[in-house]
């Protein structure tokens, strides 16, 4: 379970990267709230420790309770599905009365650690019927509950993290090939659908969301991109080194100013941009950057599969909700709600970060470790027959 590893082993490169971008994160949520500033400063803490803990546990010996992990993980689904607490027309937390928990950025994780282990299993038959068909209908579960709450984004999120799993777990480009021409054209039926003024398939307020992304000039929708554009006009007047720096004193569009709402979690890289400019924005997508590449790094020197894909699932969900949260408010994605990993307000997406990033940590822990045992075995055989 806990094994010996040498200090040197241990990447404090990632966690000088973790802890510099949730440094930004405490400073910023402050800006843009400043009763939520000491509230994050105990979710990083709090995501460090449990980082610590969890990167001297051997992720194998974690990786053999999969089964009971995936069944935790619907069952908190469900309680959410049946006794969630609703907030803006959506039941995904459970209060627990001195705090309020999102099952949905735990789920996140292990969803990651089950198949990093069922794909390990299933290594030589993957690319077989009754393995896809299994890894489907296991994945379906969890995403089905996640989409009713409703919760569309991280439901489509999850299911962009599974393709880059499999794809990891080594999956034939023959299928690859075959899923793409099938889905090209049911994603063109599906976008034909839900811009239908009476569709089914998606809530009022994500077709709008869709609308406004699609129809910016429409006064039907302006109520939905208002937010897109003052986050757009907020970044634009922090120029290059942002009005914090720079001493202005005007009045700002998000802080001061209040035109863009949830600017501590959706749109806090406007409060970035408006408060530290360009520069500051720059410096944020570098380190969002670093982690997802060392994540990548260290799943390539894994010591097996399983190592792999969690390091790699670790950064496809930094990567793609990164570039969700920037994308939202810099205007060239429609309105998703996404936070901003390690940056924006919400301990449960913190803290479930953080126990993704101590699972890397022990994957580069244990395939340095591992590397180093194998060439003494090799050497000491050397000796030996010599």
């Amino acid at each position: 379970m806990i094994k010996q590893y040498k200090l040197r082993f241990y990447n404090f490169r990632l966690v000088l990267f973790l802890v510099a971008i949730s440094a930004i994160g405490i400073i910023l949520v402050g800006s843009a709230r400043d009763d939520l500033r000491s509230k994050q400063l105990i979710g990083v803490i709090m995501g460090l420790l449990i980082m610590t803990a969890l990167s001297l546990l051997d992720y194998s010996w974690i990786s053999n309770f999969q089964w009971i992990l995936y069944g935790v993980n619907i069952v908190l689904l469900l309680i959410v599905r049946l006794f969630g607490d609703s907030a803006n027309g959506a039941a995904r937390w459970i209060d627990f009365g001195f705090i309020r928990f999102q099952p949905t950025e735990l789920s996140k994780i292990i969803i990651i650690l089950f198949f990093a282990r069922f794909f390990m299993d299933h290594e030589e038959d993957l690319n077989t019927p009754k393995t896809l068909a299994k890894s489907v209908l296991l994945l379906a579960v969890p995403l089905f509950l996640i989409l009713e709450q409703p919760d569309l984004k991280n439901t489509l999120m999850m299911l962009a993290v599974f393709c880059i799993l499999i794809y990891i777990a080594g999956l034939s480009y023959k299928i690859i090939g075959g899923t793409v021409l099938i889905l090209v054209p049911l994603i063109i039926i599906f976008l034909s659908i839900v811009v239908q003024p009476n569709q089914k398939l998606i809530k009022d307020y994500q077709r709008n969301r869709i609308m406004s992304f699609l129809y910016p000039e429409n006064d039907e929708y302006s109520d939905d991109i208002q937010q897109q554009n003052n986050s757009k006009t907020a970044i634009a007047s922090g120029e290059l080194i942002g009005k914090r720096l720079s001493g202005s004193d005007e009045v700002t569009s998000v802080n001061k100013g209040n035109f863009v709402s949830e600017n501590q979690t959706d749109f806090i890289f406007a409060v970035a941009g408006e408060e530290y400019g360009f520069l500051g924005c720059s410096l944020i997508i570098l380190l969002l950057l670093a982690i997802s590449i060392e994540c990548v790094r260290m799943g390539l020197r894994a010591k097996d599969l399983s190592g792999k894909i969690i390091c790699c699932g670790m950064a496809s969900v930094v990567a793609l909700q990164s570039f969700l949260n920037i994308s939202v408010a810099t205007g060239i994605a429609p309105n998703t709600g996404t936070p901003l990993p390690f940056v924006s307000y919400g301990l449960t997406s913190l803290v479930s970060l953080y126990i993704g990033m101590g699972l890397v940590l022990n994957v580069g822990l244990q395939s340095s470790a591992y590397n180093k045992e194998i060439r003494k075995n090799s050497m000491n055989q050397k000796e030996d027959y010599l």
